[in-house]
C-alpha cells in the first residue's frame, strides 16, 4: 500500500485570482485545482466557461464569494472561430458532425450585412448542449439522452461583431470578435452566421478575452499559479473589492462602521446611490449598500471575522 496522502490544512483566504482558464478542463475542476493550491477554505466563480474554451475565469476566495452573484451580468468578449460548411451536434468540435454544405463565395459586402444583422439588440434561442435549467434538469442531460425540448428564445445584446473571412486546414472559417451581454451563447452566434452565409459552421476555437473590467492580460495560466511559492499566490490575488466595479466607494468612521456591519442604517451626505461599496476606516472592505435620501442602507456584509482575516493578511490586525 502506498503512503496515506497528507492532509491539506485548509485556510482562510479573500480574494480574486483571475485565471487563465485551459483548454479540456472545466470551471469547477479548474477551480478546486486553484482552492487546492491556495489551501481555500471557501471558494466560487462568477460564471462557468466551456471545457473547451480558454480565457479570463474569475476565482473568488472567501469574502470574495459574496459578491460573485454581481459578476454574472458582466458584458464579456470573446475571439472565436467558426469553420463554414460543418455543422455538429454541440455546435462546437466536440460533437460529431451532422450535416456538410458546399461553402458559397462569400463577398465583402454579404459578411459587412452579416456583421451588422447580427449586431444589436437578439433574440437567441439557447443550444441543447448547454447547463440551462429546463424543468430542474439541465438541457445537456436531455441532450445526451437524445432529447430534444422547447426552449424559450432570450433577450441578448451584442454590442460589438468584428467578421473576417480566412482559412484553416484548408477549410474556409470566420474569425470572428464579439463584445456581448450575459447570457450569450457564442456557440450559437457562431451556428447563426454560418445559417446566414448559407452553409452552417461551428465552432472550432472560443477564448474570452475580458469579462466585465477583467482583461486576459491580469491572468495567470494554472501552471504558472501552480510554479508560484504559497506567498506568491497569495499575491497573485486581487482583493475582493475587484468585484465592485462601477461602485461609489464610501468610507466610514469606527463608530460608523460598527453600526453598519451589524446592519444598521447610517445618515450622512451621500447622494443617492444605487451601487456603493462601503470601506472602514482601515480601508477595508464592509459590504454593499445602496444610498438614498442620505441614508446609506447596508446590502451584502462581511463577517467582522472576515474583517480580522483581512487585516491580519495585510500586516494591519489590530493588537488586543
Amino acid at each position: 500500500m502506498g503512503a496515506p496522502r497528507a492532509r491539506v490544512v485548509r485556510r482562510p483566504v479573500h480574494g480574486v485570482l483571475l485565471l487563465d482558464k485551459p483548454k479540456g478542463l472545466s470551471s469547477n475542476d479548474a477551480l478546486q485545482k486553484c482552492k487546492w493550491l491556495l489551501r481555500a477554505e471557501k471558494a466560487g466563480h462568477t460564471g462557468t466557461l466551456d471545457p473547451l474554451a480558454t480565457g479570463v475565469l474569475p476565482l473568488c476566495f472567501g469574502a470574495a464569494t459574496k459578491f460573485s452573484q454581481l459578476h454574472l451580468d458582466a458584458d464579456k468578449t470573446y475571439e472565436a472561430v467558426a469553420v463554414l460548411g460543418l455543422k455538429t451536434a454541440t455546435g462546437d468540435a466536440e460533437g460529431g458532425i451532422v450535416s456538410e454544405r458546399p461553402v458559397p463565395a462569400i463577398t465583402p459586402q454579404q459578411l459587412a450585412e452579416v456583421q451588422r444583422r447580427f449586431t444589436g439588440p437578439l433574440r437567441q434561442v439557447p443550444p441543447m448542449h448547454s447547463a440551462l435549467k429546463k424543468d430542474g434538469k439541465a438541457l445537456y442531460e436531455y441532450a445526451r439522452a437524445g432529447q430534444a425540448v422547447e426552449r424559450e428564445a432570450r433577450d441578448i445584446v451584442v454590442h460589438e461583431l468584428r467578421l473576417a473571412l480566412a482559412e484553416e486546414g484548408g477549410r474556409a472559417v470566420i474569425r470572428f470578435t464579439a463584445r456581448v451581454s450575459k447570457g450569450t451563447y457564442i456557440r450559437t452566434l457562431g451556428e447563426d452566421i454560418g445559417e446566414a452565409l448559407g452553409c452552417g459552421a461551428h465552432l472550432s476555437s472560443l477564448r474570452r478575452m475580458a469579462t466585465g473590467p477583467f482583461d486576459v492580460s491580469q491572468c495567470v495560466t494554472l501552471d504558472g499559479f501552480a510554479a508560484l511559492d504559497e506567498a506568491g499566490r497569495e499575491a497573485a490575488l486581487l482583493p475582493p473589492e475587484a468585484l465592485l466595479d462601477g461602485h461609489v466607494r464610501v468610507g466610514l468612521g469606527a463608530d460608523d462602521a460598527g453600526r453598519f456591519l451589524s446592519g444598521l442604517r447610517r445618515r450622512g451626505p451621500w447622494g443617492d446611490a444605487g451601487r456603493v461599496a462601503v470601506f472602514s476606516p482601515d480601508s477595508v472592505l464592509l459590504g454593499t449598500a445602496h444610498a438614498k435620501g442620505g441614508e446609506l442602507i447596508p446590502g451584502r456584509l462581511l463577517s467582522p471575522i472576515e474583517i480580522q482575516q483581512i487585516l491580519h493578511a495585510s500586516g494591519h490586525a489590530k493588537q488586543p
